[in-house]
Order: structure tokens, then sequence, then C-alpha cells
């Protein structure tokens, strides 16, 4: 069974808005409207400077997967093209490893709707929260897959709405001086500099920047359920650009101006920065607007992570590199026995924010660094087997990547200085890495004891 053949057995009901708001939801989650805040403190306002350069190396990666994936536009998409262009370990590695950075980041976004709903209820658990929210968008990607877009679609829509009415408010603010006297350009600087913590702050909190970007190459995942891939796919990737200039730095221009950076999270606070200041300077229904709007976008982050995670099995299962039950389609052409699966392991956090609540989110967030970078990194280097490819055979792509090889080499040198960046960072950071070789240890050994194909095989499933 080809990889073509394979992709029409989902189906295709995902439309042009569905694919651009997916990419725009997987880029806008967590990392920015919680984890923001550890960034912040790290580099103070250069963090900035650290969305923007992250933004660039993930554009790039995004160019490089969309090549291949306008020329072959598959379900899974960079478990397979590792498969198909570097062999039969990679493209078990990548399937694997993206599968399990997705549980991670969704054990991590339903820890943190059950922080953001303490904003108004302190007192319920953030283990209750979790467990709700994953019964029910649980429920929701096993209907349809077009159910999924539409709710992916308007988590999106206001997401996209609450930054951007947050940005033109808190600007107006700002202008107006209803900020108070702690507000101004002057925060930018006077607070220790722009370097607040020296180029050692601003190079750490890149660890965390990229955490925000993890989720970004979902458009890949879906193209196997685009009805127009070819025309989508580029869409959606060419405006990841303009969405971290907008949502990222611009956002976080704003409300580094409305309020010192030095002062947020102080005391232990939990919960959004952008919440957190709008809390500060006395306007409280601004502030209780962007916590639903933070809770929606942890969901939206969840709900296409899960999405995610059941694709990938699907394709694992048919390169035989999982096993044959997740191949399994429900009447709504659904892989149900990979979502379900995957939403098991996912709702593991439920327990474990019962036992350490404290703690859960920053392990999360360390060990999704460590997996994302494996994937972006393998993403890079199947691009590069894949142009050889092509340019062997003679043949040209529709949507050729930027400055290809000299962007594959910079965002691979640029992943390889974050991973011994978090080394560097020690503490929880230090044991994502101890971790990610017993990892790449742990997936060798299944690649081993799985049933290997016969070369006839694996010349069709190629």
């Amino acid at each position: 069974m080809s990889e073509h053949s394979q992709a029409e057995g989902l189906h295709r009901g995902l439309k042009n808005r569905h694919i651009q708001l997916i990419a725009l939801g997987g880029a806008i989650g967590t990392g920015l409207f919680y984890g923001s805040t550890k960034a912040i403190q790290i580099a103070g306002p250069s963090v900035m400077l650290s969305y923007l350069i992250g933004g660039i190396i993930i554009f790039w990666i995004m160019r490089h997967m969309g090549e291949m994936l306008v020329d072959e536009p598959v379900s899974g998409s960079f478990s397979h093209f590792a498969y198909k262009y570097w062999g039969d370990f990679p493209g078990f590695l990548s399937g694997w490893n993206y599968w399990m950075a997705y549980v991670l980041v969704n054990m991590a976004e339903l820890t943190v709707v059950g922080k953001y709903i303490q904003f108004w209820w302190p007192d319920i658990p953030v283990w209750v929260t979790a467990l709700v929210c994953w019964a029910f968008l649980t429920v929701v990607n096993l209907i349809n897959v077009k159910l999924y877009g539409e709710f992916e679609f308007w988590f999106a829509i206001i997401k996209v709405v609450a930054i951007i009415g947050m940005i033109v408010f808190g600007t107006l603010i700002l202008l107006k001086g209803d900020a108070g006297s702690a507000s101004g350009v002057g925060n930018l600087w006077n607070h220790g500099g722009f370097f607040a913590n020296g180029l050692e702050g601003f190079l750490c909190s890149l660890a965390i920047v990229m955490f925000a970007y993890g989720g970004t190459e979902m458009v890949g995942v879906a193209a196997g359920e685009a009805d127009n891939p070819k025309k989508t796919i580029p869409k959606a990737i060419n405006q990841v650009m303009w969405r971290i200039l907008i949502f990222y730095v611009g956002a976080l221009l704003v409300i580094l101006m409305i309020y010192p950076w030095n002062q947020l999270g102080v005391g232990g606070a939990e919960g959004s920065p952008f919440v957190q200041i709008f809390s500060k300077i006395g306007i409280s229904s601004a502030a209780a607007l962007l916590n639903v709007v933070v809770i929606t976008a942890a969901l939206s982050a969840y709900n296409s992570g899960l999405y995610t995670n059941g694709r990938m099995l699907y394709n694992l299962a048919h390169q035989g590199n999982a096993p044959a039950i997740f191949k399994k389609l429900n009447k709504a052409q659904i892989p149900v026995a990979g979502v379900l699966f995957s939403s098991f392991l996912m709702g593991l956090v439920v327990f474990l924010n019962y036992l350490i609540e404290s703690q859960v989110f920053v392990y999360l967030m360390a060990l999704v660094v460590s997996a994302d970078i494996i994937s972006w990194v393998m993403i890079s280097v199947s691009h590069m087997k894949f142009r050889k490819a092509k340019s062997a055979q003679g043949e040209k792509t529709d949507f050729p990547a930027v400055w290809y090889p000299v962007t594959n080499y910079i965002c691979m040198g640029f992943l390889a200085m974050v991973f011994a960046l978090m080394g560097y960072m020690g503490g929880d950071w230090r044991i994502s890495l101890y971790l990610t070789p017993i990892w790449l240890i742990v997936l060798y050994l299944g690649y081993k004891c799985k049933p290997q194909a016969s070369e006839g095989s694996k010349a069709i499933m190629k």
C-alpha cells in the first residue's frame, strides 16, 4: 500500500479555512500565554528578540517541511519523509518521537488549564479541571474530522481576535496614560536594560521560547486531510512569519511596556502574564476576558495535539512501525484506536497533578523541548535527503525551501546550541538532557524488536 493511498483512507474533510487555523492554533498556545512568564524573568525585554530569532528558525524548518508536503501531501508527513528518503529507523524514530512529544505537550496543556481556572476558583485542584477537559476533548476527536476542524477553527479565531484586541487595547491605554505611572516605553530599558540579565539570560531564554513554537509543524500532519493541499499548505506556511511578528513579538512588546517586566511572577504568582498585567493595573474585566482566552488557547492546543497523535499512529501502523490496530478507522474515518491510546496516556497527567502539582509543568516543558528538537532536526535532514533524491531524478518541486541547504545547516546548528544551553541551565532542564539519550535507546530497541518487513513489502510501502 502506498503512502498516498494510505492517506486516502482518512477523510479529506478539512477546508482551506480549517488548515489555515490549524496552523495558527498550533503556533499560539501555552508557550506564549503561560511559558512566556519564565522566559521574561530570564531574559528581560530581550525576550522579544529571542522569540523573533526562534521564529525565523521555525519558519525555515516549516519551509523545509512544506516543500516535501506540497510534493507529497500525506498524513503523518515527516515520519513518512524520514522513512522514505532516509531509512527505516529514522522513519520509526521520527514518528514515535513526535507522537511522544505531543503526549507531553498535551499533558502540559491540561495542567495549565487547571492553573488558569484557579484565577477565579483557587480552591479547585488542577487535576479536577484536567480530568473534565480531557474527557470532553477526547469525545470531540472521536466524532468526525470536520467537527474537529470546526472546533479548532473557532478556538483559533478566539485567540486571534483576543490577541489583536489586547494589542490594540494595550496600545490605547498606553497612549492615554490609563495604565498608571509604571507604564511606558521606558520599561523596555529602565529595569536593568534591554538585555537585563546579559547575554547569558538572553541565550538561556531560547530554550523556553522554542517550547512555544512546538506545534507549528502540525499543518504537516493535517496535510492528508486537506481537500486542496497544494494550495492551502504553502499559504499556511508562508503566513507563519507575520503571525510570529504580530502574535509573539507584538503582544510581548505591548505587555512589557504596560508593566515592568521584573514584577511579573513576583511572589510565586501563577497564570498567564497577559492576565497578571491587566489584573495588576486594576482592569479586572480585561484580565477576566484574557483568562477566558488563554483557557481557550490551551484547549485548542490540546485538541490539535490529540488530532495529531491519532494520525501519527495511523501512519506508523501503515509503515509497519506500530501495531496494526492503529490502522483501524471508525465509521467517520477517524483513527479511533490511535486517538484512544494517545488520550489514555495524556490522561495520566491527571494523576501527576494529583501527586506533584507544583512541579509538573516545568518537567513537561523541558521534556517537550528535547523531543521537539529531535523532530525539527529530522525534518531538516529528511528535507536534505529529499532534495538530493529529487535532484538525482532530475525533478523540480513546486514550493522550494528558502536558501537550501544553508538554512538546513543553520537550523541544525541553532537547535544543537539550544540543546547545549539546556545542559548549562541545569536543574529540570538538565534532567531532560539526561533522559534524551535514554529515550533514543528505547526507540532503537523498540525498532529492533518489531517484526521487520521483507524487502518486497518495504519497496511497496515506499
